[in-house]
């Protein structure tokens, strides 16, 4: 417990942190309100074809905020410090004061969990009122079990992104390919379209939680992205645990 109390305050003292909480807090519903005001002129129109998904999309954008967060969980350890303060990484005072590998990186893990888990839940209240507001009595009700899939979607993406920088020991290649994956173009949805097999890459599968539209059952798709998160997290540790900290 203090080895976890000790992570959640490093992680928390982080300014990046703060602009991940910021991102991911308000990106969703700053895209749940424009999908709404389209629409609203889509029902008026009669023509709206979206609805199921309206809130829901914004929750699929918005992962940016806990991919921050996963990353910077790790990369903060190798950042050198200025000469003054020694010039070495904090990842060698880390495991100076931590028993062991095992206990740092689940104390490091469980820190990103719970960030995560509670950036969500406000993030799920925010774009819910943004709907709201917005849609009326023809805004749609929001589903638990769709909810908690959203849940799962975010907090498996910041554990990927944190067993990803592990692995690397660099913040910007998780940082950039996760972040453009997720927003700019999903390199996963364009390889659905060459197999099927791509369905099974881990954002694609996760999506299968909380959307509509889906090719694997939402407990099959939190399944298979449970199962690259494991897979992802034993390869890292294992390889931080064989790992020179200075290299």
């Amino acid at each position: 417990m203090r080895a976890f109390n000790a992570e959640l305050s490093k992680l928390l003292s982080l300014p990046g942190i703060w602009l991940a909480l910021v991102i991911g807090a308000l990106a969703p519903a700053v895209v749940a309100a424009l999908d709404s005001i389209v629409e609203k002129a889509d029902i008026v129109a009669g023509i709206s074809t979206r609805l199921s998904d309206i809130g829901y999309i914004g929750l699929g954008f918005g992962v940016q905020g806990v991919i921050i967060i996963g990353v910077l969980a790790v990369s903060s350890e190798y950042v050198t410090e200025s000469s003054e303060a020694g010039g070495g990484q904090q990842i060698t005072t880390s495991l100076t004061v931590v028993a062991s590998r095992l206990q740092f990186l689940l104390a490091k893990a469980c820190a990103v969990i719970v960030i995560s888990v509670l950036l969500c839940i406000v993030t799920i209240m925010t774009t819910v009122l943004a709907t709201q507001l917005i849609l009326g009595e023809h805004a749609p009700e929001f589903e638990w079990t769709r909810l908690i899939g959203a849940v799962c979607y975010w907090t498996f993406t910041a554990l990927l992104a944190f067993g990803i920088t592990l692995l690397t020991k660099n913040g910007m290649i998780p940082l950039t390919v996760l972040i453009i994956n997720s927003s700019v173009v999903s390199f996963s949805f364009l390889l659905t379209k060459a197999t099927k097999l791509a369905f099974y890459l881990p954002d694609r599968a996760g999506m299968d939680m909380f959307m509509s539209e889906r090719y694997l059952t939402p407990v099959t798709g939190g399944l298979v992205m449970l199962a690259w998160v494991v897979v992802i997290l034993i390869i890292a540790a294992i390889e931080f645990h064989r790992r020179d900290v200075a290299a």
